[in-house]
């Protein structure tokens, strides 16, 4: 299998600053002999990432970089395992710690920059080092989700885990789908403790120095963490750390595994930022978007999609044409029930992206195109967070990007991808693939069944979800479809609701905030309990439709998308490269 017409070139990175292809001294730009296992949901993810900090001793080295980190977040049922006393006792064993989490907003917004800040705060005091990031657009963010392990000793148990999973509240969910008990505060539908769907994946191999690399440019940059005057003030008056200190010499690439077929491309984007952009990419680095693109272009029977959004008229054209010029082709997305947030101002500009995307997607594709949801087995709506994306049974993405505009120009983002490096052109791929194993392993826990019996061939494949999903939607009353959400049938033991006026920061602070959405929780139980004149069919999958917004909401809902929810990241003209 020739590799390169999956993957970009050094040169197709079109960030010619960046030394992450560097250690390889010939341009090339993935590693050979890789491992790379999939951890789909937050409690398995926690769990051993638990396991191996603990295994951790002095001279050893524990990096990671976050959206967001909770300080109290539990890695396993003992109440003592939190993140931050963890991470402590990693420090007072000798392990050097550094993190970098994005310093957020206001925690009145709904952000959590003080809880990063107590995060650091403790992690510093105990001899590590955690700083708050705001090397970001207006109105970016730091969204890369990554931990890299490296052993003074032992370079065979190296490890980089990257994805879509948070070290925070409300991902350690599990194949059940019951939520985490330390559950986020999300819009009403999703009840007291959301059920959340994630991705991860934990790699071992050369490509563990390449995501070290991505650590070590963002911490070694010249740019100060903030120039923001505000921000500076806070520091200065809570006596913050904005100082990194030098890392030491980085470790050559752990040696390739015994039997590692993997290879993998660590692929990022970061922005142009002003007035002083990042050392290693002044003009910016789009290789997510530009990794996507070049792989899409191989696709010929089925694109896979698990993703938080699906924005833009961008992204919908980038699936269109493939769509369009591969009429064989199949495509799969899976995408969230219903918007995460509470309120109408953001709630309607999420819908509104989606039917951009939507649009393009359905008039290019029609019936080879299939979207779906998911929903518990008492009809409550799981969130989908995932990202990630599988061409063909040959190449597959897992990272922090989502489909839009924002991953693709304007936040920093990060993710993994791979092909397997057995197989000649044209042929199938291995079954024990990386990619094969992943969608095998996902679609399974959508139709309720073994992997084994997933269907191997892509169409029978889509077929077998579409039934899945027409199945269910009959069974929850799906003639009906509203229209403003694209969900058919019943959602949580009763039709869609429109969005509450007011956001979530002002909701919450109603009296009976908890009991309402006890009360969602209760209602979709009750129905699951009730007497049907039909069992109800297996599998988790509904259909969603393209979201359809009032004339009312189509005046204001644009401009807002535009500037707050997916801003366009690529250089101003007269800026950058």
């Amino acid at each position: 299998m020739d590799v390169r017409e999956w993957l970009l070139v050094s040169e197709e990175r079109e960030n010619p600053h960046t030394v992450i292809d560097a250690v390889r001294g010939d341009g090339t730009a993935w590693s050979s002999g890789n491992e790379v296992r999939a951890l789909v949901h937050g409690r398995d993810y926690f769990a051993e990432l638990y396991e191996r900090i603990c295994a951790l001793g002095p001279g050893d080295r524990f990096y990671f970089a976050d959206w967001q980190g909770d300080p109290d977040q539990q890695l396993v049922e003992d109440p003592r395992a939190t993140l931050n006393t963890t991470l402590i006792d990693a420090v007072r064993r000798g392990v050097d710690v550094r993190g970098l989490l994005w310093r957020s907003h206001w925690h009145r917004w709904g952000f959590s920059a003080h809880r990063h800040r107590q995060l650091g705060e403790e992690i510093g005091e105990a001899g590590g080092q955690c700083l708050r990031d705001m090397r970001v657009r207006t109105r970016g963010a730091h969204h890369q989700k990554f931990v890299v392990i490296r052993h003074a000793s032992d370079p065979d148990r190296d490890v980089a885990f990257v994805g879509g999973i948070d070290l925070c509240n409300g991902r350690r969910d599990d194949a059940k789908h019951q939520g985490d008990r330390q559950a986020v505060d999300m819009a009403r539908a999703y009840g007291p403790t959301p059920a959340w769907h994630d991705v991860q994946v934990a790699i071992q191999g050369p490509a563990v120095h390449d995501v070290e690399t991505t650590f070590r440019e963002r911490w070694e940059d010249s740019t100060p963490l903030t120039l923001n005057p505000g921000r500076l003030l806070s520091s200065f008056v809570h006596r913050e750390d904005l100082s990194p200190q030098p890392l030491g010499d980085q470790s050559p690439p752990p040696p390739p595994r015994p039997g590692g077929h993997e290879v993998v491309q660590i692929v990022r984007t970061f922005p142009v930022i002003y007035p002083k952009s990042y050392d290693f990419a002044p003009g910016g680095e789009r290789s997510v978007m530009l990794g996507n693109v070049k792989a899409i272009a191989q696709a010929e029977r089925l694109v896979y999609v698990e993703d938080q959004y699906l924005w833009s008229e961008e992204v919908g054209e980038h699936f269109a044409r493939a769509l369009r010029e591969t009429p064989g082709l199949r495509l799969v997305v899976v995408l969230p029930m219903v918007p995460d947030r509470e309120g109408t101002a953001v709630q309607v500009p999420q819908l509104y992206g989606r039917a951009l995307a939507m649009r393009k997607i359905l008039e290019a594709g029609g019936d080879r195109v299939a979207v779906f949801g998911l929903t518990t087995e008492n009809g409550m709506p799981i969130y989908v967070h995932a990202k990630t994306c599988i061409i063909d049974h040959r190449w597959a993405s897992v990272g922090s990007d989502n489909l839009n505009r924002r991953s693709w120009t304007s936040d920093s983002e990060i993710a993994c991808t791979v092909v397997d490096d057995r197989g000649e052109a044209g042929a199938p791929a291995p079954a024990d693939s990386f990619p094969r194993t992943l969608l095998r392993t996902l679609v399974a826990e959508h139709l309720g069944c073994a992997p084994a019996d997933v269907p191997e061939d892509p169409h029978e494949l889509f077929d077998a979800m579409v039934a899945c999903a027409d199945a269910l939607d009959e069974w929850y009353g799906g003639a009906e479809r509203d229209q403003r959400t694209g969900v058919r049938g019943m959602l949580g033991g009763k039709r869609p609701r429109r969005p509450v006026p007011v956001p979530k920061s002002v909701s919450r602070s109603i009296p009976g905030h908890a009991s309402r959405r006890q009360r969602v929780l209760d209602q979709a139980n009750k129905f699951a309990a009730a007497e049907h004149s039909q069992q109800r069919p297996p599998g988790r999958l509904r259909r969603l439709s393209s979201p359809e917004l009032t004339p009312a909401q189509l005046r204001w809902a644009p401009r807002l998308y535009d500037v707050i929810f997916d801003p366009d990241g690529r250089p101003r003209p007269g800026k950058g490269d």
